[in-house]
């Protein structure tokens, strides 16, 4: 199944991330600690309507690997495997 999503809002992959501790120990990205606020885009909508009637233009595209608010993305499953519907606005930076 694909997503298409509408308007200004993408479709992200999140990415799982290794903690490591100032000792060295990596502590795996697990069920019981708090979702990732990184991950890679996969779809994106086209742009918000304008008051004039046309889009603004997205500032990330499919690819970006991207930041956003942790508590910002609506997560949906398809497939089994787990994505995040957000806003542009709620995209804090791209990971170049």
């Amino acid at each position: 199944m694909a997503l298409r999503p509408l308007a200004d809002r993408l479709v992200i992959e999140p990415v799982a991330v290794d903690e490591i501790t100032k000792s060295g120990i990596i502590l795996p990205d697990t069920v019981d600690r708090e979702r990732p606020e990184k991950g890679k885009v996969i779809a994106t909508g086209p742009g918000k309507r304008l008051e004039n009637g046309q889009r603004a233009e997205m500032d990330v595209k499919v690819g970006d690997m991207v930041v956003f608010k942790k508590y910002a993305p609506d997560e949906i499953k398809v497939d089994d495997k787990e994505f995040f519907i957000l806003s542009e606005s709620d995209i804090m930076a791209i990971v170049e």
